[in-house]
């Protein structure tokens, strides 16, 4: 049976909301070649158009404060509902830089996560004729899924980056021989999603599968991930990925190809791509930190 609606009432942000003003500029920039990228190539009046100017309404409602008086937020009703076939526009839009700029069965994918109804969340407006989709979040078993084109691809793109010998180990067995006990997490939004969704979004996830899996998952002792001073100088988009990095049994960068828009603030800065592998035991801990993080900010 499908899960009702969960109304979220919150005010919507002109700014992108994330902990720190750099990390700001990277979201906003990122976010901007996201929508620009797409929209280049969309069907006329597609979701992404319908994004696009929920995203101008904004703007030139923030640009008339000459006129009159703008404290910078929008109100807005947020609700979370079951993935479905008409929301494929406004998740593959959401998606369309997934994969960095790599050509692949982007529709294929999406049609996998709106056709896993038990597993998964959208996060739209709470009577929006535009059905836009301002959030993704599910989790894929590549093991179900491994004969899928998309998956195949996804595989051979994550294999392509892995350029450090003692973690390509690792990761050609959690995509091979251990794939059934692995989840693919898929997360996406727009950066000015209120951040207090992120806790209800995650919990809503893990429960989900925690419903759906039958068996429970076998692993090794888990092998802290080492501090370098690469880490160190990383700064995270997504607030939730960093304590996701750090929970993490091992974990990869890799450079993004995708044309980046040059600013004072980014010039020497690269924007890049992180794989992580998460054992399912650390899940409740990340749950923890997250509302923990959500509640102090």
């Amino acid at each position: 049976m499908p899960r009702k609606p969960t109304r979220h009432h919150r005010l919507l942000p002109v700014q992108p909301l994330t902990f720190s003003p750099f990390a700001r500029s990277v979201a906003r920039v990122a976010t901007a070649y996201l929508v620009k990228h797409y929209l280049r190539d969309a069907p006329l009046k597609s979701a992404g158009d319908e994004f696009k100017e929920k995203l101008e309404k904004v703007d030139r409602q923030s640009e008339s404060s000459e006129d009159e008086e703008f404290d910078g937020v929008v109100q807005a009703d947020f609700a979370f509902f079951d993935p479905k076939p008409d929301d494929f526009h406004g998740v593959k839009t959401l998606l369309q830089s997934y994969l960095d700029n790599k050509q692949w069965d982007l529709s294929g994918f999406v049609d996998l996560i709106l056709g896993q109804t038990t597993v998964g969340t959208v996060v739209k407006l709470e009577d929006d004729e535009d059905n836009a989709v301002f959030s993704v979040i599910t989790a894929l078993n590549l093991g179900r899924y491994k004969d899928h084109k998309c998956i195949a691809e996804l595989k051979e793109f994550l294999l392509n980056i892995s350029h450090e010998k003692d973690k390509i180990g690792n990761l050609r067995s959690l995509l091979g021989d251990k794939a059934q006990n692995v989840g693919l997490l898929v997360s996406q939004r727009v950066v000015n999603l209120p951040p207090e969704l992120l806790p209800h979004l995650y919990d809503a996830l893990f429960d989900e599968v925690s419903w759906a899996t039958e068996d429970e998952r076998k692993n090794a002792n888990q092998k802290r991930p080492s501090t370098t001073d690469k880490d160190e100088a990383l700064i995270y988009i997504k607030p939730e990925e960093e304590i996701l990095h750090k929970l993490s049994m091992w974990s990869f960068l890799f450079p993004l190809q995708t044309q980046q828009v040059a600013t004072h603030e980014l010039k020497n800065y690269q924007l890049t791509g992180i794989v992580m592998a998460v054992k399912a035991e650390n899940i409740s801990s990340f749950q923890q930190q997250l509302h923990t993080l959500i509640n102090e900010s």
